[in-house]
């Protein structure tokens, strides 16, 4: 991904109604302490450095003579807390064809503007065997732009396996306050295993998973996939061309699929947590939008 701005490159891809629809879905039950975006003004102030130039009152900057931003108060959510899998399953391929990494990427930069966008803070569990990254909420973009470059940089090739138990623990026990926490990771995941963290999360926070999925190696023909073996990111197995493309074979590989699917589906469901299944990039903002939507129903 080139060096560029990660919100920015979010904000190429949503539309003014989406946008909107996100935030309202979005809307929480108080009033920020934060200052940020919003509809309600607040007052007037020097720029700092790390805050966002779009918030610059040009009228009031020239009268002055230096930089004048404008600050607002508004209807806040409470944090939002990022759970994220940094497993080496993460750098596997998505069906879209894209890293699943990149999705992932996707889902978090998206958090991250919706949430700078209310003028809301965002705080970072990642993590997998190996290692457990913690950053604590904030706001302002450069802040924002720091977290998804952190975790950008942990999904790699050579990154340790997966143990979402890790960073969901390390959750549990680092926020207190009532918070909005969105775990994304693998579509084997969450497992049996992790139920009674969760359990407690929601006890605590309200929980939102995103699932990003795998492509299935089985259902490549030997031209699409460039006549290479396929590698299995997380073991030893790999997949001889002569055995992709063959419907039989293909059919079973899916119909395993979505029985795994399903049932971690039903197992969210069953303790009250809403998720979702993403297979690319263009999948993120509607995905994320429905599944706002059923989290909001569902605290009703």
């Amino acid at each position: 991904m080139p060096d560029v701005s990660r919100l920015a490159q979010v904000r190429a891809r949503l539309d003014l109604p989406v946008v909107r629809r996100a935030a309202g879905l979005l809307e929480g039950r108080h009033r920020s302490i934060y200052k940020g975006h919003g509809q309600d003004f607040d007052d007037l102030h020097l720029y700092a450095p790390g805050e966002d130039v779009g918030d610059i009152d040009w009228k009031s900057s020239a009268r002055a003579g230096i930089p004048i931003v404008r600050r607002f108060v508004r209807e806040s959510n409470v944090n939002l807390v990022l759970v994220v899998d940094t497993g080496r399953p993460m750098g596997a391929t998505a069906p879209s064809g894209e890293s699943k990494a990149a999705v992932a990427s996707l889902c978090c930069g998206l958090v991250a503007y919706l949430a700078r966008d209310r003028g809301d803070r965002v705080a970072l569990v990642a993590g997998d065997a190996r290692r457990v990254v913690q950053l604590p909420p904030r706001a302002s973009t450069q802040d924002l732009e720091v977290l998804l470059r952190t975790v950008e940089d942990m999904w790699r090739a050579d990154a340790p396996p997966s143990d979402l138990a890790r960073p969901l623990d390390r959750a549990l026990t680092a926020f207190r306050r009532r918070s909005l926490v969105v775990v994304v990771t693998d579509e084997a995941r969450p497992d049996a295993a992790h139920d009674r963290l969760l359990r407690s999360l929601r006890l605590r926070h309200e929980v939102m998973v995103v699932r990003v999925a795998d492509l299935s190696p089985v259902a490549l023909g030997g031209a699409a996939a460039g006549d290479r073996e396929v590698e299995d990111v997380d073991g030893a197995l790999r997949l001889p061309a002569f055995l992709r493309g063959r419907a039989g074979l293909a059919e079973a590989a899916a119909a395993a699929v979505a029985h795994r699917r399903a049932e971690v589906a039903q197992r969210l469901a069953g303790i009250q947590v809403e998720s979702v299944l993403v297979e690319g990039t263009s999948d993120v903002v509607p995905r994320f939008v429905e599944l706002l939507g059923r989290q909001k129903r569902a605290r009703r």
